[in-house]
């Protein structure tokens, strides 16, 4: 088999199958490539037939990697990255590239950690371009071996997902329970029970901090209410719960900023148990280029200090 790959694989087939790995759709792919779906699909066919081994799954509203598909995506990322290298050694104009830091994080994660990373690396790196977009924590971890981001902030996922990554974590992030500042439960000693009275903002349904939040009230005989909010987004959870009576559950990192400035107001209730890590998150296989890692510091230093208060 393996000799039958080396004789028959073209860098078509790869590019192709890089570029869906990268997008998740074989539409998109093919908007990148030139090429119509149809192409791509048959490309990828040809790769599968090549390594006798399904590689993607193919869903409605995408595509996904198999494990197997994983483990070749590696390989392949390698190979485009190793012509890359020799193109650039071989430009004769010498010039330098553009250095750009691409960054994956958590909705969560936004409004406090991600904030004051970005505004500290922007002052000290002014000429480094510095994308960043938000997930769910296993697109996040998708993309990442994808090559679309260089880090990721966010969380351990199961021994299958983080296989080729490396997890540093940067301490505990528990749930919290917060109301507007106008809120009758803030001026009052409220129990879970309480809280389950009112509208309820929640994390998003398959996420870990869902997990925490179900598995708290399950501790205490208690149990989400139908007609919940479900979102990842700590922009509309903000917002909701700063314009209506509702009580948002979310990791702190959504909630801890707007309570210091007194637009939300945290609930005095125990949330032990759900200290779920935050991390940066990057490919084993690569070392981070410098301005990476000069932003994987920033990240270190800012999440120690938030910590230490």
């Amino acid at each position: 088999m393996s000799g039958l790959f080396r004789s028959r694989v073209r860098l078509r087939h790869l590019q192709c199958f890089v570029t869906v790995a990268q997008t998740g759709h074989l539409g998109r792919a093919g908007d990148q490539l030139g090429l119509t779906q149809p192409a791509v699909s048959k490309t990828l066919t040809e790769l599968e037939a090549m390594t006798g081994t399904r590689l993607l799954a193919r869903h409605r509203a995408g595509t996904s990697l198999t494990a197997e598909g994983m483990r070749l995506l590696r390989h392949a990322l390698r190979v485009l990255e190793g012509l890359d290298a020799a193109a650039d050694s071989l430009d004769e104009r010498g010039a330098r590239p553009a250095e750009c830091v691409r960054v994956g994080a958590l909705p969560s994660i936004v409004p406090a950690l991600l904030l004051d990373v970005v505004n500290r690396y922007r002052q000290r790196h002014p000429d480094v371009t510095l994308t960043v977009s938000t997930g769910m924590n296993r697109l996040l971890i998708d993309r990442l071996k994808a090559d679309v981001f260089d880090l990721v902030l966010g969380r351990m996922d199961d021994p299958a997902a983080m296989e080729g990554l490396w997890f540093e974590s940067l301490g505990p992030e528990p749930l919290l329970f917060a109301v507007g500042a106008g809120h009758p439960l803030a001026r009052s000693s409220a129990t879970l029970a309480d809280v389950l009275r009112w509208p309820l903002v929640v994390p998003a349904h398959g996420s870990i901090p869902r997990h925490s939040l179900e598995s708290l009230l399950a501790r205490h005989g208690l149990a989400l209410p139908n007609g919940c909010l479900e979102t990842a987004d700590a922009y509309l959870g903000n917002l909701v719960t700063r314009t209506t009576d509702s009580v948002w559950a979310a990791p702190t990192s959504a909630i801890k900023r707007l309570a210091a400035e007194g637009e939300l107001a945290v609930l005095p209730i125990s949330t032990q148990g759900t200290e779920e890590p935050i991390g940066l998150l990057r490919r084993a296989d690569r070392a981070l280029h410098p301005s990476a890692e000069a932003y994987a510091r920033e990240v270190r230093t800012i999440a120690a200090a938030a910590h230490a208060t």
